[in-house]
């Protein structure tokens, strides 16, 4: 895969004189490559829609171009069916520790609040709408029609996501990023970028918030700081409401996990990965 990605790239009608091209690690829904050319660096994003996780490409086209112009995240260069060519920004990639760190935190939260505020506004067209209630039940189905090895506590996942719906009550609507795991998060030294936007699209601002902190590992002082600097109002307010999303999240990112373990072809151990996240899963929800 990685072979026919680098040929297929260097072929790529918007560079002139491609070098040095290299896969970059962490990709689990598509195959990423740093390429040089003409002095400057690109990355190149390699995938087709994915139907079974909602992926369709030209909303995180659309997503793209738009926190671009929000100075949000790189500039899109090129783009053709299955390929996104993307400015290369030269900065540290987060992980869950980095995440935590108070002085990182708080950033991330204007970043977050600076994109549910603002990039709405230089969206040139209508982009989809990411309801994880309806995802959910869609990858439900989906596990249970592929006869998947996870079919025994799907009924029982299903009970406690029409639970959870019934609790959430009317929410907001911004444009999410609906991914916030660490490594989609860069620090280039001065500011913070925002990268990948396949799932981007209207949600309740608090997926996001609840993405972030589920996906990282965040203390309970930390996500009410969280809140609190969000909102700019005493976070117990929003503290049910935000830990019923909280589960829906970790409820997706784990049947996301156990879609792509009959799906997927990339290289990664998507198993484990469904055990990490039905953990949290079931903590998050028994605390509520």
């Amino acid at each position: 895969m990685i072979e026919k990605a680098i040929v297929k790239a260097s072929q790529l009608p918007c560079f002139k004189n491609p070098k040095d091209i290299q896969p970059l690690s962490g990709g689990i829904t598509n195959v990423n490559l740093c390429i040089s050319d003409g002095g400057q660096r690109f990355v190149v994003r390699m995938g087709t829609d994915i139907p079974e996780h909602g992926i369709m490409r030209w909303n995180e086209l659309k997503l793209s171009k738009a926190a671009e112009a929000a100075d949000i995240s790189p500039k899109v260069h090129y783009h053709e069916e299955g390929v996104l060519v993307l400015q290369y920004i030269q900065a540290k990639t987060y992980d869950e520790k980095a995440v935590r760190k108070p002085e990182n935190l708080e950033r991330i939260i204007k970043l977050i609040k600076k994109t549910h505020e603002y990039t709405a506004n230089f969206l040139e067209t209508p982009i989809l709408t990411f309801w994880p209630f309806q995802i959910n039940r869609t990858y439900i189905k989906r596990l249970q029609k592929n006869n998947s090895i996870h079919c025994s506590i799907l009924p029982q996942m299903q009970q406690n996501l029409e639970k959870l719906e019934t609790a959430i009550g009317p929410v907001q609507l911004v444009v999410g990023h609906n991914d916030l795991l660490a490594a989609n998060i860069l620090d280039d030294g001065n500011r913070l970028w925002l990268i990948d936007w396949e799932y981007g699209g209207y949600n309740s601002p608090l997926f996001d918030l609840a993405g972030l902190a589920s996906n990282n590992s965040m203390s309970k002082d930390q996500e009410l700081h969280m809140l609190e600097q969000y909102y700019n109002h005493n976070p117990e307010k929003f503290w049910q409401p935000y830990q019923t999303m909280k589960c829906v999240s970790l409820m997706r990112e784990t049947l996301w996990s156990m879609t792509a373990e009959i799906f997927s072809e990339i290289d990664f151990d998507y198993s484990s990965y469904t055990s990490k996240n039905l953990k949290r899963f079931e903590n998050a929800f028994d605390q509520i």
